[in-house]
């Protein structure tokens, strides 16, 4: 199957190319689903094809024509992992993409690839609690550094002042998580787009807008749609879908791709060929399950919201119409998700104490899965974010994040309710 359909209409929806593209059955004897390639090397037919696939891989030649590099060895390509790819570039809407042994790995090979000591990094927060680790303690370690502004409407002229103090001649990368984990604060991605084009000014090495994408994408937020230059995920959560593996990607242009590329082939932070195969697996159901999960979800957040016993609520679709806050909704998202966080009084003590009394969701970290998980990101998912930092950000010690799961509405309705009568 090809990307775009044969009368030179638009291309296929992602929804029936995760089902075929990048995939010819009769290379592997008439399977209609990919086999499994367990295999660390692959034969050449010729030693004159060795060379060309090598001249390929490590840019000694240019391709000619439609030419792709041939299959050498599995930290380079194999074909799980590369039909895996094709399929995500075409779900996001970008030219190439590429798969990780996690989603930090694909973070850490997308920073790593990109900025050079000096650089700064301009990052909203908050941000995943392993993203804020790399940035706040390893980074500065090789010379690069990094400032937060706080995520939501502010966030792009908030990033426009930090660049200017820090010298925009410095600044590499507008790294954005929106929505924000865990407050499910939104960021105007175009308007972070235009700031990095505006900073890129004759400039060699222009400055790239980064999006975490892991709440909402690919089925209801497409950051390459809104001027997003890479679009990253921790592909464990919605996209792998089952909690049952661990995997990252990064989709954008070629160009970029191809120096993210170069830094995953040496230093092997790919994912390996079972993860790749359990993702095609996981890629075909992927828009069933999140509008599914979403559409609970939106249920839950309406009857968190009229519950006594809860503070607030942090959903999208609970953002007030005519706020700037739903006007980026509108503008850049498809759907408001599966993701809710929920304030309850009484601090962590009154938090864990719904945690704990739970049947049916359970409490786990992580999100995306088929099952409903709970957590409390000041303790865990945030831990190592000083807990006045979070405050500031909206992150309290009575806050719980959930991620909605397949259960049913009814049953996880009652769930919650009985859990927090215990408070």
């Amino acid at each position: 199957m090809k990307r775009n359909h044969s009368s030179g209409g638009p291309d296929y929806r992602p929804e029936t190319l995760a089902l075929g593209y990048g995939y010819d059955p009769f290379l592997s004897e008439g399977a209609i689903k990919p086999p499994v390639f367990l295999t660390s090397t692959f034969q050449f037919r010729s030693a004159a094809d060795g060379k060309r696939f090598f001249e390929l891989a490590y840019g000694l030649g240019e391709p000619k024509g439609d030419e792709n590099p041939g299959l050498i060895y599995s930290r380079l390509n194999n074909p799980n992992l590369q039909i895996f790819e094709e399929r995500m570039a075409a779900f996001d809407q970008t030219e190439a993409a590429a798969v990780f042994a996690s989603g930090m790995a694909a973070i850490a090979s997308t920073v790593l690839a990109l900025t050079r000591p000096g650089d700064v990094i301009v990052s909203s927060a908050p941000v995943y609690g392993g993203t804020h680790y790399l940035f706040k303690n390893i980074l500065p370690r090789y010379g690069i550094e990094v400032r937060f502004v706080p995520a939501g409407d502010d966030a792009p002229a908030a990033m426009a002042r930090v660049a200017d103090e820090c010298g925009p001649e410095r600044v590499r990368m507008l790294f954005l998580e929106t929505p924000a984990n865990p407050s499910i604060t939104l960021t105007d991605i175009q308007a972070v787009a235009r700031l990095a084009r505006r900073l890129s000014t004759d400039r060699e090495r222009p400055v790239v807008t980064a999006v975490d994408n892991t709440f909402l994408g690919p089925v209801f937020q497409r950051p390459a749609s809104s001027g997003a230059d890479l679009v990253i995920y921790s592909a464990t959560k919605f996209i792998g879908g089952h909690s049952d593996l661990i995997a990252g990607v990064v989709s954008g242009g070629q160009a970029l791709m191809n120096e993210i590329l170069e830094i995953r082939a040496i230093l092997g932070t790919m994912a390996n060929p079972f993860t790749g195969w359990m993702l095609l697996r996981s890629l075909e159901t992927l828009s069933v399950r999140m509008h599914r999960q979403a559409k609970s979800a939106l249920k839950l957040a309406q009857m968190l919201a009229r519950h006594s016993k809860v503070r607030r609520v942090m959903h999208p679709s609970l953002l007030e119409p005519g706020s700037n806050q739903h006007d980026i909704l509108e503008r850049q998202c498809s759907g408001p998700g599966a993701l809710i966080s929920f304030e309850v009084d009484g601090g962590e003590q009154a938090a864990f104490k719904v945690l704990d009394s739970f049947e049916i969701c359970s409490l786990a970290v992580s999100l995306g899965g088929t099952e409903t998980l709970v957590e409390h990101p000041m303790t865990m998912t945030h831990a190592d974010v000083p807990p006045d930092e979070l405050e500031l950000l909206g992150v309290s010690p009575g806050l719980i994040r959930i991620s909605v799961g397949l259960e049913h509405l009814t049953d996880l309705k009652r769930d919650i309710r009985q859990a927090l009568e215990k408070i």
